[in-house]
C-alpha cells in the first residue's frame, strides 16, 4: 500500500480535526439529544408541496389551505389522529409547519447584485454604504408586510379548522423571530406557548455576515418572551469564515427532529420559523428529494412526518 505524503497526511488530519470540532460545538451549545436510530420520512399525498416537482413560485408563499389537497382541515385532523391510533410502538407522526422569514436586507442585496457577485464579494461584507445586512439583518418593510400576510393566512385557515401548533420553535436570528412575532400575533390561545429559540434552526452559517448571530443577551433584550434551549451560548461560536456544507445542515436538521420526537412526544403539531437553507435541510432529511424548494420569503410549507425507531436485533 503506497504511503501518504506528509503534506497529504497533514491535510487529512486537519479535515478530521475540523469535523470533530464541528460536532463538538454543535452539541456543546445545544440541548439536542444524541443521534438515535430513528428515521424520519414525509408521508406524501396530503399537501401539494409534497411533490418534489412542485413549483414554489406558482404555489405562492401561503397557498389556500397551506397547500392541503383535501381542502378540509377537519378531515385532515381526523386522518392524523387515525394514523396515530393505528401506529405501531415503533412509529409516531408529527405535522410540522415550516415558516420562512420575511424579506431581509440581505435578500435585497442578493437581488441587487446577483448570486455570483453576492457569494464572491458582497456576502462577505456587512453592507454597501446604502444598507446594512450583517451581522443578523432586520426585516425590510416589505418583509414585515410578508409576515403580516402570513398572519392573515393563519387567521383564514383557523376559521377553516387548521390546528394550532402545540410547540413553537424559532431561529435565533432576528429576521426569523420578528417574523414569528408578526405571524402569530393575536392568534395564539391563552395561555400562550412560549417560543423556544434553537441554535440548530438558524440559517446555513459561515462566511456570509448576514448569518452571524448576535449575543444571547442582545437577543433576549429584543425578544424577552423567548425561552432559550439549554446551553445556548452567549457568543456565536459556530460562525466561521468557512461556509457550512449541506451535509452539516442535514445533520443539524436531524438533531432537531430528534429533539422534537424525544422532548415533544406528547405533541403532534409543531411550528418552526426559520430560513430557506435549514428548511431545505429538513426536506432533504425527510426524503422529499435533493431538489431545492424555493420557498418565497414569508412562505409556509406543511409536512406530515413519520418517525420510525429501528428495532434492536
Amino acid at each position: 500500500m503506497p504511503k501518504l505524503s506528509t503534506a497529504r497526511t497533514v491535510v487529512l488530519a486537519f479535515i478530521g480535526f475540523q469535523a470533530l470540532l464541528y460536532v463538538f460545538l454543535l452539541y456543546r451549545h445545544t440541548d439536542m439529544p444524541a443521534p438515535s436510530p430513528r428515521t424520519y420520512r414525509i408521508v406524501s399525498g396530503y399537501f401539494a408541496q409534497d411533490d418534489p416537482a412542485a413549483d414554489a413560485v406558482a404555489l405562492g408563499p401561503t397557498p389556500p389551505f397551506f397547500g392541503l389537497l383535501s381542502r378540509s382541515w377537519p378531515k385532515f385532523n381526523s386522518t392524523i389522529a387515525d394514523l396515530a391510533a393505528k401506529a405501531s410502538p415503533d412509529e409516531s407522526y408529527k405535522v410540522i409547519f415550516f415558516g420562512r422569514h420575511g424579506e431581509g436586507y440581505h435578500n435585497v442585496a442578493l437581488e441587487k447584485y446577483g448570486e455570483r457577485a453576492w457569494d464572491a464579494k458582497w456576502a462577505l461584507l456587512e453592507g454597501d454604504g446604502q444598507s446594512t445586512w450583517g451581522p443578523d439583518p432586520n426585516l425590510t418593510p416589505l418583509g414585515e408586510g410578508q409576515a403580516r400576510n402570513a398572519n392573515t393566512a393563519w387567521r383564514l385557515e383557523l376559521s377553516r379548522g387548521v390546528p394550532i401548533p402545540q410547540r413553537l420553535y424559532v431561529s435565533p436570528m432576528k429576521r426569523a423571530f420578528r417574523t414569528y412575532q408578526l405571524t402569530f400575533d393575536g392568534i395564539l390561545p391563552e395561555p400562550r406557548s412560549t417560543p423556544i429559540i434553537l441554535e440548530n434552526v438558524r440559517e446555513e452559517y459561515g462566511e456570509h455576515t448576514c448569518d452571524k448571530r448576535r449575543t444571547r443577551t442582545e437577543i433576549k433584550a429584543d425578544f424577552p418572551e423567548a425561552e432559550f434551549e439549554e446551553r445556548f451560548s452567549e457568543e456565536d461560536e459556530l460562525w466561521t469564515w468557512t461556509r457550512e456544507t449541506h451535509a452539516q445542515v442535514n445533520g443539524r436538521a436531524k438533531l432537531v427532529l430528534g429533539r422534537i420526537w424525544e422532548k415533544d412526544a406528547d405533541k403532534t403539531y409543531i411550528s418552526i420559523t426559520a430560513h430557506s437553507g435549514i428548511i431545505n435541510g429538513f426536506l432533504r432529511v425527510l426524503g422529499r428529494g435533493s431538489g431545492y424548494y424555493r420557498m418565497p420569503t414569508g412562505g409556509i410549507i406543511v409536512v406530515v412526518v413519520k418517525g420510525t425507531t429501528a428495532k434492536s436485533t
